[in-house]
């Protein structure tokens, strides 16, 4: 804790200089961060007096208080457990929201099912941890589920959390759109990306966008589908196509396409970088779609593995319903000591 108590120092002292305002992104890049260590710190000294309350009560040796003991140690170590995992998120933007889109794969309606089955899955893990989600753009299948979501979720170190699920997820199941009721394979795509708060670290010029409105096809009733609310936005150097289409106000909808264009543009240069990074350590591999990251079986037997660290469950029921946490948790720790790229 001694090294964010000493940023928590220096970010205030920074904060009270009569020039700090002089550059508007840097001053509000610094008051995240400020907003962010301060919390940090307080978490840790928070931690640090119940334990010490503990440690006296456990002193008293009066076994009524055994299992009050018993309970508030617990808790202290699940609180150790988090603090300790969140102390690993080092990139600057894993503090903040996230982005999080969906896009149904192989597997025709059984992978636009799937794909619906992720989306609750990762609506409940968010509501469990207190964020805010907003479904910005969706798109369902004619038969059932969707072909592609994209939502937005707010709270403290959201990306640092879901940066662990990008990637490939595939379901083994019997299907229930099958009349023979033959197992199926189908596969979802996760994209994750960080929110930006502003142009600082991506420029988005509007002679570079083609902007056209159309007709919402998504949730929000006829009224939604009367006007020309939904928006397609083209980035024309990139040629990377954003829309949304789940506000009523064209202008949010608009808004809301920006941001997604901001973060996936952003995406586009940091994997550009980390390939050519990794071009040089000679350790460069194409990630394929059939690639999974995660496979859930329900049949013939129930598991859910993350192939990249090997954690698994037969606890799929849960795992659906979002107990992502051990997933995530091996995820980062496994990732602590990698090169950074």
């Amino acid at each position: 804790m001694a090294a964010q108590e000493k940023r928590l120092a220096e970010l205030e002292a920074l904060s009270a200089s009569p020039d700090f305002w002089n550059n508007p992104d840097k001053a509000r890049a610094a008051m995240q961060e400020l907003s962010d260590v301060r919390t940090m710190v307080a978490e840790w000294q928070t931690l640090l007096r119940r334990i010490a309350d503990a440690r006296e009560l456990a002193e008293i040796e009066d076994e009524s208080l055994r299992e009050e003991l018993e309970v508030e140690l617990a808790s202290i170590g699940d609180e150790v457990r988090r603090l300790d995992l969140e102390s690993i998120f080092n990139d600057k933007h894993d503090h903040g929201n996230a982005i999080l889109s969906i896009h149904s794969g192989a597997g025709g309606v059984d992978a636009q099912d799937f794909a619906e089955m992720l989306m609750r899955m990762y609506l409940r893990w968010a509501d469990d941890r207190g964020y805010k989600t907003e479904v910005i753009d969706q798109t369902n299948g004619e038969e059932a589920g969707i072909k592609t979501v994209t939502i937005t979720m707010s709270g403290r170190q959201a990306f640092g959390y879901l940066k662990s699920e990008k990637g490939v997820h595939r379901l083994v199941r019997l299907s229930p759109f099958d009349s023979n009721h033959r197992r199926h394979t189908s596969f979802a795509q996760v994209e994750v990306l960080p929110q930006l708060d502003d142009d600082a670290e991506v420029e988005l010029k509007p002679s570079e966008l083609e902007i056209s409105t159309y007709k919402s096809s998504g949730a929000g009733g006829q009224n939604v589908q009367k006007n020309e609310t939904a928006i397609r936005i083209r980035h024309i150097p990139s040629g990377l196509v954003v829309t949304c289409q789940n506000e009523r106000s064209q202008t949010q909808n608009r808004e809301n396409a920006l941001k997604v264009l901001r973060a996936r543009l952003f995406e586009m240069q940091e994997e550009k970088r980390q390939k050519e990074i990794a071009a040089l350590r000679g350790d460069y591999v194409k990630a394929e779609f059939g690639s999974q990251i995660r496979s859930y079986v329900l049949h013939p037997y129930q598991m859910v593995k993350d192939h990249r660290t090997d954690h698994e469950t037969s606890q799929t029921s849960a795992v659906l319903n979002g107990q992502l946490d051990g997933f995530m948790e091996a995820y980062l720790r496994a990732r602590v000591g990698q090169p950074s790229n």
